[in-house]
């Protein structure tokens, strides 16, 4: 292995450095986009209407059931 010198070696330190930090500017980005429910809410409102009409049929059913019995 080739050895490098040490402004070699702060240049790599550097540039590894700014790469790191684009890094985590974009995963703070994807975080942020990721936990916004509103966006979230926004985005998938045909599934969550779904989910809630199931849920609500659920619902309606075990109540039916339970008032027949009763």
């Amino acid at each position: 292995m080739a050895q490098r010198s040490a402004a070699e070696i702060r240049d790599s330190i550097e540039s590894n450095r700014m790469e790191l930090a684009v890094s985590v500017q974009r995963l703070r980005g994807e975080v942020e986009q990721l936990t916004d429910w509103r966006s979230q809410v926004e985005r998938h409102k045909t599934e969550l209407m779904v989910a809630g009409a199931v849920v609500g049929l659920f619902v309606a059913r075990r109540m039916f059931r339970r008032r027949r019995r009763g």
